[in-house]
């Protein structure tokens, strides 16, 4: 076995660069294993190699970190690069990460969330394959995409090799919300797909490469080692917390449903133990029985809006996250809700993100919405302007998936 597995390894560096990459399966099991955790798919063709990583706290095998597994398998690894919230994934949304040497392995950590985005032409230099393992959570303004595609590039450009070790889409099963106007691209937003596009990494790396939009229309050489056992349908919960402030299950389910709270002047449970899971205001005191008060968590958030203050709104901690799987669609309700409760309309779509209106387009990515609740549009209204762009990026992401 180990042998034909071998062999097919080796027939897979004949492909022409230009083909759609390789994408190794297993036998039929029950239980879902990401591709970091099949090793006899991978390992084979790192040895010898020289080795650099994209990774963070997400990059594991069981309990182990990634890094750590193939070091004491005896693979050359020569740097890692960290994305938003640093290798160890314990820096702040947003903060600037330094270049470090990583204290358990002593390897050199090269940040991508700080001086420079993507890997440069000497960072590349002593490298042979760079591998991608960061866990996503299926949102266009989950940043990961976006380290995801700059790294594409740095690889394209340079002639290297991308092993993607894909993991599950925890909300896989959701593609909803408007395909992004270009004229709002950002750095929460860059590629034309809907909020919640419904795929993996690695299904998002083909869909880069094949719709053309790494810059200079550029194809990265991509290595994939696919989920074993998994479809988009399937419930997953993630063994690590993506970032600091998904800390729960909850607030990941929720996540696609009420990251649009950053583009508004509500604080959306930042500098509280649960964020994306609570919502409110001291404007809203009266309108609402519950509340709680943001105050600053290192590591988290240390300057939360509206910081010890009370603050009024909903509590979504036991909402049951099953009515969004049952009706595939992101919930709009809630934020219908809070502007019309709320006594403070014209700043309500003032952003704690840059404490300036506008960034409610760049999260949504459409330059409607925020006047189609101003006026009070109906959700159905709402969900029509949509169309027929999601329905035909529906159409299109069959075309890059590796799952059912």
């Amino acid at each position: 076995m180990k042998y034909l597995i071998a062999v097919a390894l080796v027939l897979s560096l004949c492909i022409n660069r230009n083909d759609p990459p390789a994408a190794f399966d297993l036998p039929a099991e029950t239980k879902i294993k990401t591709g970091a955790e099949q090793t006899d798919l991978y390992l084979p063709y790192l040895k010898g190699k020289r080795v650099a990583l994209l990774a963070n706290q997400t990059t594991i095998i069981g309990e182990k970190h990634l890094v750590d597994s193939l070091q004491s398998l005896g693979i050359d690894i020569k740097k890692v690069f960290g994305p938003e919230h640093g290798f160890r994934g314990n820096a702040s949304a947003g903060v600037v990460v330094s270049n470090e040497i990583d204290k358990t392995t002593g390897i050199p950590i090269i940040s991508l969330y700080g001086k420079k985005n993507k890997p440069t032409k000497a960072d590349l230099a002593d490298v042979d394959i760079v591998i991608y393992d960061l866990q996503d959570v299926g949102c266009r303004f989950y940043t990961n995409i976006n380290a995801l595609s700059r790294l594409m590039e740095a690889c394209a450009e340079n002639g290297k090799e991308l092993l993607i070790l894909d993991r599950p889409n925890p909300n896989g099963y959701l593609i909803d919300g408007p395909i992004l106007d270009m004229k709002y691209k950002s750095g929460i937003g860059m590629f034309p797909v809907p909020m919640s596009h419904g795929l993996t990494v690695a299904e998002f790396a083909q869909m880069a490469n094949g719709e053309g939009w790494l810059t200079g229309k550029v194809k990265c050489a991509l290595k994939i080692i696919k989920v074993a056992n998994y479809n988009h349908d399937m419930p997953y919960v993630l063994p690590v917390n993506p970032s600091p402030n998904l800390n729960t299950p909850q607030s990941i389910l929720l996540y696609p449903s009420t990251c649009m709270f950053e583009g508004t002047y509500l604080n959306h449970g930042r500098g509280t133990q649960y964020p994306f899971t609570v919502f409110g205001s001291p404007y809203l005191k009266g309108k609402y029985d519950f509340s709680y008060t943001p105050t600053s968590i290192k590591g988290m958030s240390e300057t939360p809006l509206f910081m010890n203050q009370l603050c009024y709104g909903l509590d979504l901690r036991n909402y049951d996250v099953e009515k969004l799987r049952k009706t595939k669609k992101i919930n709009l309700q809630w934020i219908m809700e809070l502007y019309k409760a709320s006594p403070n309309k014209e700043q309500f779509f003032k952003s704690e993100l840059s404490k300036e209106m506008g960034v409610i387009e760049r999260l949504i990515g459409s330059g409607l919405f925020r006047q189609q609740i101003i006026d009070g549009k109906s959700e159905q209204e709402i969900r029509a302007s949509w169309e027929p762009g999601l329905s035909e990026y529906k159409t299109m992401r069959k075309k890059y998936l590796l799952y059912p």
